[in-house]
């Protein structure tokens, strides 16, 4: 399904399935977690693919570990390999993070130094993601809550690396840029200014909150609030330069009601109506 037939979406949850099933807003997808759904059937598997007959999905892994310092795990690649055959997804993505050490999953999307050596080793990885599942994936620029000594690359240009070697595309969190922006100290509108935005296939829009310790000097990526008015002004800001991209709301933590959810979506809806109007119109041919 071409990327322009989609605006915005939400996560998939259990809890509404039934509502999201029915739902026939315009433009509307799903996204999950395919670590939730690699297994031969079920329920769970079930639901999915029902959802899948009348709607969009993607999946947005959180467990291939693409900065470790291995490959990702082969037995995992071949069960997401089949779940992409088995719900054909719109776009596939995956955090620019580590996970994983030595075998052992560790629940957190962790930091690493954007050196030239993982520069190459993330390379590799998305390459091999991409052999297994015969298409590109796109990476999600991370949160930051402390600085990491020993970059050899800004953030936005190791993205832009990534996508010269691999062919990959970018999903970019404009939650995670104003989080990020605020705990370590920099421009969020400069950071954007800098960012790749020519290879966005999908913007993520989530809640934060401030750390109950440290308050507003720490805010924690906590997808357990709506989203803020700082963040939607920045994905305005973003749109306008883009065009419409397929924008996710997420919320995995202190879920609203289903019209709740639907209403923040509707918002990211409009503001992509807006930006598709906004766009110049292609020359006629002669």
């Amino acid at each position: 399904m071409a990327s322009h037939l989609l605006t915005a979406g939400l996560g998939l949850k259990p809890q509404h399935y039934g509502e999201a099933l029915h739902c026939s807003a315009p433009g509307l997808w799903w996204e999950v977690h395919p670590e939730n759904y690699l297994a031969d059937g079920g329920p769970r598997l079930a639901w999915l693919e029902a959802i899948r007959a009348r709607h969009p999905v993607a999946l947005h892994g959180v467990s291939l570990s693409l900065a470790a310092d291995a490959p990702p795990d082969a037995a995992h690649l071949a069960r997401l390999a089949t779940l992409a055959r088995r719900v054909e997804p719109v776009i596939v993505s995956e955090h620019l993070a580590w996970s994983t050490w030595r075998g052992q999953y560790l629940p957190d999307l962790l930091p690493f130094p954007r050196t030239h050596a993982a520069l190459q080793r993330i390379a590799d990885n998305i390459a091999r993601t991409q052999d297994a599942l015969q298409r590109p994936i796109a990476i999600e620029n991370p949160t930051h809550y402390l600085h990491i000594d020993g970059h050899d690359w800004a953030e936005a240009e190791f993205l832009a690396a990534l996508v010269r070697r691999t062919g990959c595309r970018l999903l970019l969190d404009v939650n995670n840029v104003h989080v990020s922006a605020n705990n370590l100290g920099f421009c969020a509108q400069a950071y954007i200014d800098a960012f790749p935005l020519h290879a966005v296939a999908e913007i993520h829009l989530a809640g934060h909150h401030a750390d109950p310790v440290h308050g507003n000097a720490l805010l924690i990526d906590s997808h357990d609030a709506p989203v803020a008015p700082a963040v939607w002004a920045l994905y305005e800001q973003v749109i306008a330069r883009t065009g419409p991209v397929p924008t996710l709301i997420e919320r995995d933590e202190h879920l609203p009601a289903f019209g709740e959810l639907m209403a923040e979506r509707d918002q990211a809806h409009r503001a992509l109506t807006a930006a598709q109007a906004a766009q110049p119109e292609e020359a006629a041919c002669s």
